[in-house]
């Protein structure tokens, strides 16, 4: 068979490949990509309401310019309630910014050198977690260390009554050996608020807010739901469950505002000093994402434009085709910005 053959039959067996593919990818998806773009913030995050969201909040703050505030959808599904861009919510994982911040605090401050190891401070945990010997701090931050992550492990969510978070990462095998890779694992964090807790000797809640939060001036910053008004927490939804999940106790809450005060701080280096900012940029990132039933959060600086952008939505689904709308949303309402920017 000749060559020119033989690539005609290879290019349509790509062609029938990738359109059999297709039938894998919710059309939704595609539909929220190929949409024409909006002309306006507002415009887009009601489209993505269209999608499948519940609630959205987006805050703006670009360099020079008041702070844009939007909103779209509920705040409150069942009452009825419309979204309202000061509503407090579940950041999820974003608030690990805010412990590998205060790491680096009492890292400059000789309170806790990076290379110490786990057993350092849990020394009971020798022979629990493997390599626990050799993990250090810096390579938790880093999520260097191989150590499993609980929320993997599924009885984690299937237990009704829930152990101590920690226990649902003992006694496994390690994910790889220390700084041989890279893994992303909540169980690192875990282990970090309890050694600023040790090492200070009260609530790392209350650490962030001595150092981070009263700093910048940050009145709408929580570490739990426990503190704060419920009707003031957006909802949130997680679809086939019939449930709110904001009364659930599931870690620090905030407005996208202080959300997006604390990143600009973070990434002009008014929050840390010199000495501070070099240990922190040796050890962790400058934005993050957030995800937990029935919550979703993208925290953005863009350096290009000198804006930081917060994306919340309150409705997330296990096949995690909700994550992907929210990022499609978030890179669209980039492009709107940008060529507002451009005009």
């Amino acid at each position: 068979m000749a060559k020119k053959q033989v690539k005609r039959i290879l290019r349509i067996l790509f062609i029938l490949a990738s359109i059999a593919s297709l039938a894998f990818v919710p059309w939704i998806l595609v539909k929220a990509w190929i949409l024409p773009l909006p002309d306006t913030i507002q415009e887009q995050m009601d489209q993505a309401i269209g999608h499948g969201f519940d609630g959205m909040i987006v805050y703006v703050d670009q360099a020079g310019q008041p702070p844009q505030f939007y909103a779209s959808g509920w705040h409150d599904r069942e009452k009825k309630i419309p979204a309202d861009p000061n509503a407090l919510f579940k950041i999820a994982s974003i608030s690990k910014l805010y412990v590998a911040v205060s790491i680096t605090k009492l890292a400059y401050a000789n309170r806790l050198s990076l290379d110490q190891t786990m057993t350092d401070y849990f020394p009971e945990l020798e022979g629990r977690i493997e390599n626990a010997d050799k993990i250090t701090l810096r390579l938790m931050v880093q999520h260097r260390s191989g150590i499993p992550n609980y929320t993997d492990n599924p009885d984690f969510w299937q237990d009704s009554i829930k152990k101590d978070a920690l226990e649902y990462a003992l006694d496994l095998p390690a994910n790889f050996s220390p700084d041989d890779n890279y893994g992303y694992s909540n169980t690192n964090y875990l282990l970090l608020s309890r050694i600023i807790e040790k090492i200070v000797g009260y609530n790392r809640q209350q650490f962030i807010k001595e150092e981070i939060l009263d700093p910048l001036g940050l009145k709408n910053t929580f570490g739990s739901v426990n503190e704060v008004n419920l009707d003031d927490v957006m909802s949130g939804y997680y679809v086939g469950v019939d449930t709110d999940f904001k009364s659930e106790e599931q870690g620090m809450i905030a407005t996208a505002q202080d959300v997006g005060i604390f990143l600009r701080a973070l990434n002009d280096g008014s929050l840390l000093n010199e000495e501070e900012q070099e240990i922190y940029t040796s050890i962790y990132v400058y934005d993050h994402t957030g995800l937990l039933p029935g919550y979703q959060s993208i925290a953005k600086y863009h350096k290009d434009i000198n804006s930081v952008v917060i994306q919340f939505n309150n409705t997330s689904h296990f096949t995690g085709y909700h994550w992907n709308l929210a990022t499609i949303s978030y890179g669209r309402i980039m492009k709107i910005l940008r060529k507002t920017i451009r005009k």
